[in-house]
């Protein structure tokens, strides 16, 4: 995408003068990392203490009238019918091959009420096949650009908010809506991070004075504003799925074990019968985490061999983890390799040793109460 084509968050002008290397997130310039930081440091501030993204890149869209949860429901694949409102839950928009066009947060305010989280280069595709389906009395509403999101992750995370006089302390994956300086915001206890921590979306217009205060309530605890070079790190330590890469039009919930976010009972879902007959079927590869054993980082798209040579797999996502200063990877692996086997990543034609593992890589806080 061309470079004058690009979106641009609230905050870009902020990131900018923190020195940010700025990339293409999804048609949208989003920071990387930041001067005098970097990933790592970054990485280790949200593990050690707090950081600050600015993730509003992510799509924002309402659906509303007469039965809009039911709506929603027969749509995605979660079941809405386990959450009630004021929760959250993750969810999978597919295709009818049961591929992963999206996954997403749905936000349960009420009965004819779901505000969406989708995913920034999927987003326009959401809302297009939600509008389609819709019935009469059932409005789709883009509001991508309505409101921001900045998260703040890490275990200093609830002291930060205080500090702004936000709310705290809400059930993991429940949200509270409230009013900041005059202005609504919602706070959410998300995150893809794996640590303790909120997701904020004020107004777009108050997102710069919103960041600059929790920035500087951040910066009472040695946090750091972080980049999404970190928030990738963070999120592969934690095994959790990236769009493009551990989930896709070819790799199903069922393939990236993501079968607990699927209401299989559930009368309708759009994919079900594909998905269905998949999970019966037992053919597909499965998602796996692999440690490394040896010196080297994996990337993604290297083979995955077993003991005899044979390729039995393929990396998703690859990186060096910051927390066990060693190379850590997620990979789509044969049913037949188990867990706790040895296998070889080829890294640019040489043998990197890895063991198969069950993420997360490290220790789980996020739900913690």
């Amino acid at each position: 995408m061309a470079n004058d084509a690009l979106r641009f968050s609230p905050l870009h002008d902020r990131h900018v003068a923190l020195g940010a290397k700025l990339a293409d997130f999804g048609g949208w310039e989003m920071p990387i990392e930041y001067a005098g930081a970097g990933v790592v440091a970054e990485h280790t501030a949200v593990r050690e203490r707090v950081g600050v993204f600015d993730v509003t890149h992510l799509g924002k869209a309402r659906v509303s009238g007469p039965g809009a949860a039911d709506f929603v429901n027969a749509c995605f694949t979660n079941d809405l019918r386990r959450i009630g409102p004021g929760k959250a839950q993750y969810t999978m928009c597919l295709d009818e091959f049961g591929g992963v066009v999206d996954d997403l947060i749905q936000y349960l305010i009420s009965d004819e009420e779901v505000f969406l989280i989708p995913n920034a280069a999927n987003t326009a595709r959401v809302i297009e096949l939600l509008s389609a389906a819709a019935p009469a009395g059932i409005t789709v509403t883009d509001e991508h650009e309505k409101y921001g999101v900045i998260a703040v992750q890490g275990t200093k995370s609830d002291e930060v908010l205080e500090a702004l006089g936000l709310p705290v302390g809400h059930e993991y994956m429940s949200f509270v809506e409230a009013t900041w300086e005059g202005e609504p915001v919602i706070v959410c206890r998300t995150g893809y991070t794996g640590e303790r921590g909120y997701e904020v979306l004020p107004t777009w217009e108050s997102t710069p004075k919103m960041w600059d205060a929790l920035l500087a309530a951040a910066a009472e605890y040695g946090g750091l504003p972080c980049g999404l070079g970190a928030r990738d790190t963070l999120r592969t330590e934690m095994g959790y799925p990236l769009h493009g890469n551990e989930l896709g039009p070819d790799i199903t919930p069922v393939m990236a074990l993501a079968g607990w976010a699927v209401g299989w009972d559930k009368e309708t879902f759009w994919g079900k019968d594909a998905l269905v007959a998949q999970r019966a079927a037992k053919a597909s590869r499965l998602l796996r985490g692999l440690l490394a054993t040896g010196r080297g980082i994996p990337r993604a798209h290297c083979e995955v061999k077993d003991s005899t040579g044979a390729v039995v797999g393929e990396v998703t996502s690859g990186t060096f983890s910051p927390t066990l200063k060693q190379g850590i990877a997620l990979a789509l692996l044969e049913r037949s390799v188990a867990v706790g086997d040895e296998v070889v990543i080829d890294v640019r034609g040489r043998d990197l040793p890895a063991q198969v593992v069950k993420p997360p890589f490290v220790d789980v806080s996020v739900r913690e109460s």
